[in-house]
């Protein structure tokens, strides 16, 4: 799957990019919610984990959510990705997650797109589960790459997966909200890294344009729309641009104006 090649191509970014950094530049604060270098790292080999006990055992898959759930009615999802990994920290924590992901990339590579996977709500596609991780490295990626102010080559193929899973969340995004979803998608016009123009959607009375890199950052909430270039026009295409998010869950609110910036 194109989705799995991405995936590792994501993480390699990263994982350049934090090689070498000392224990005192891994526990740096960065711009999302104020979670560390290391804690983002941890964060994602966790789900990376939990994505892979998905393909090979539900079994394990569910003694895990169950754990999960257990954990969060009484403490911090950050606590628990901490216990998960018996506290490990720095270099070590993050040569761990090096270690993994291949794996991951490995395990995804060898699966029918289209087997079913359990996860924390529905069961999904494998090539579903694999793009869900793709998107999750893009946009926690930002996080690290923006506190270290570099600027990170995008791809075309990761940023294209990323839009449609964005696309695909429309309805979701007014579902967990109440409130009633378009029937039409709005136009989009986006421009790729590649400068390949994409064109989605059929409501010309609704229009979003700008690059694939700031819908991305809007529907991931690694930006406030008002902090990318992306240009949205009519009410329901305004109305999706300031609740979008591509991940499961309840409804997160984006980030304020200038604080992910």
């Amino acid at each position: 799957m194109q989705q799995a090649q991405d995936f590792f191509i994501e993480n390699e970014k990263i994982s350049t990019l934090i090689r070498g950094l000392d224990d005192a530049a891994l526990s740096m604060p960065t711009k999302f919610k104020n979670w560390t270098i290391i804690e983002i790292i941890r964060h994602l080999h966790m789900w990376n984990v939990a994505a892979h006990y998905s393909l090979i055992d539900e079994a394990v898959f569910d003694s895990f959510f169950d754990d999960l759930s257990d954990f969060l009615s009484k403490g911090e999802l950050r606590e628990f990705e901490k216990i998960f990994v018996d506290g490990q920290n720095g270099q070590s924590m993050v040569a761990i997650w090096q270690d993994f992901y291949p794996r991951l990339f490995g395990a995804f590579t060898q699966i029918d797109p289209k087997k079913r996977v359990k996860w924390a709500g529905p069961s999904m596609s494998a090539k579903s589960s694999i793009t869900a991780r793709l998107m999750e490295t893009w946009a926690h990626g930002q996080a690290i790459f923006d506190i270290l102010g570099v600027l990170r080559p995008e791809r075309d193929s990761t940023l294209r997966n990323i839009t449609i899973l964005g696309i695909n969340s429309l309805g979701f995004n007014h579902k967990i909200r109440k409130l009633h979803a378009p029937e039409i998608l709005p136009r989009l016009t986006l421009t790729a890294p590649s400068g390949e123009i994409w064109e989605f959607g059929e409501d010309e009375n609704n229009s979003i344009k700008g690059s694939a890199v700031g819908f991305c950052q809007t529907i991931t909430q690694c930006r406030n729309v008002a902090d990318t270039d992306i240009i949205a026009t009519g009410p329901i295409a305004q109305n999706w641009m300031a609740i979008a998010q591509c991940f499961a869950g309840r409804p997160h609110d984006p980030p304020k104006i200038g604080t992910r910036i």
